[in-house]
């Protein structure tokens, strides 16, 4: 239990977007090897013009949240998942691994320098954390940099949904994510470049988001840009796509486990292909922003493919399963061992 002076911030008009806060952490690694690493108060970031990750785009990230619990302590949800993602995005990349057990550290760190801004239990906000790493010395041949930094910032952010999730309307892009041997499986900034174009073209036609397919057939269903999708059968299954293009999402991993073994439900990761969408009850997007966005159409060049839960509000098992999920991160429903990391 804990209790601080909050910063005089107006927490339900926050939305997801950036705000400074007080503290970050960076750790340089250079001749071999990290440093200790500090927390500091400058949210600039100086490097030379010709720095490798400006030139070569070798920079990976990850994403995760602290959250104020019913009981008012303050925890973040499994993240030696996104210590171990980070290591399999910078071996993928040619990157030195910043330590797994100092990446939970890291982050345990600059929440607790930044408690004030952890937003009130009952908000809706929560605090976004943002581990990067990139290369920073000056590479103009291409080749993997010899520095990298690696930087821990934090940002209070509004509830995804405001007003209740109301069902989205994706469309089928013509683009590819990824590609089957390349870097869809690793959370590296380049794959987000990729996505940029086609997602603005989907605003711009008055749709959320994109469906990707495989680049190889074009017959299974991948992701979208930032979100990994979960599809529930008629009969109740809970269906997950599989791919090692897909970006393993540590949400998508939390539902099915409580699908499974919490709620007692029939679940299958597997192949999807796209001419059985029409078979499945329901759909949502799973990310750590929005936990589950509910997928109420899809748009298939002007043909329609239609949920049966509707455009009205999320299906019975996608309720459930965000309802449990979420009442975990806030604790108020008891964790499975070793998810809940308690920082105050």
């Amino acid at each position: 239990m804990i209790s601080m002076a909050k910063k005089d911030i107006d927490w339900s008009s926050l939305g997801f977007g950036y705000q400074k806060t007080d503290k970050r952490f960076v750790a340089n690694f250079k001749d071999g090897a990290w440093d200790e690493g500090a927390l500091i108060d400058d949210d600039m970031i100086t490097m030379s013009e010709c720095a490798c990750v400006l030139q070569y785009a070798q920079t990976c990230f990850e994403g995760l949240k602290a959250y104020t619990t019913e009981k008012g302590n303050i925890v973040i949800f499994r993240p030696d998942l996104n210590a171990a993602r980070m290591k399999d995005s910078c071996e993928r990349l040619e990157m030195p691994v910043f330590p797994e057990d100092k990446f939970v550290d890291a982050v345990v760190k600059t929440v607790e320098a930044n408690a004030d801004f952890v937003p009130p239990y009952g908000s809706g906000a929560t605090l976004y954390i943002r581990p990067y790493m990139f290369g920073i010395n000056p590479v103009i041949g291409v080749k993997p940099a010899e520095e990298y930094q690696f930087r821990v910032f934090t940002t209070p952010v509004g509830p995804y949904f405001k007003g209740g999730a109301k069902p989205i309307v994706i469309k089928v892009s013509d683009f590819d994510r990824a590609a089957p041997h390349g870097t869809g499986h690793i959370k590296a900034g380049l794959n987000y470049a990729m996505s940029l174009y086609p997602i603005v073209k989907a605003h711009e036609e008055g749709f959320s988001e994109n469906m990707y397919l495989d680049a190889a057939t074009r017959t299974k269903v991948e992701e979208t840009g930032g979100a990994n999708f979960l599809f529930v059968t008629k009969d109740g299954t809970v269906v997950t796509p599989k791919s090692d293009s897909i970006l393993p999402s540590i949400t998508r991993r939390s539902l099915m486990y409580v699908a499974e073994h919490v709620l007692g439900m029939k679940v299958e990761h597997r192949e999807v292909y796209f001419d059985e969408l029409s078979d499945f009850a329901e759909c949502g997007l799973c990310g750590t922003a929005a936990v589950i966005s509910p997928v109420g159409k899809i748009n298939d060049h002007g043909k329609e493919i239609c949920f049966a839960a509707g455009m009205e509000e999320m299906g019975p098992v996608t309720k459930k399963l965000y309802d449990t999920l979420t009442g975990i991160q806030m604790g108020r429903l008891e964790a499975p061992e070793g998810w809940i990391k308690v920082i105050k």
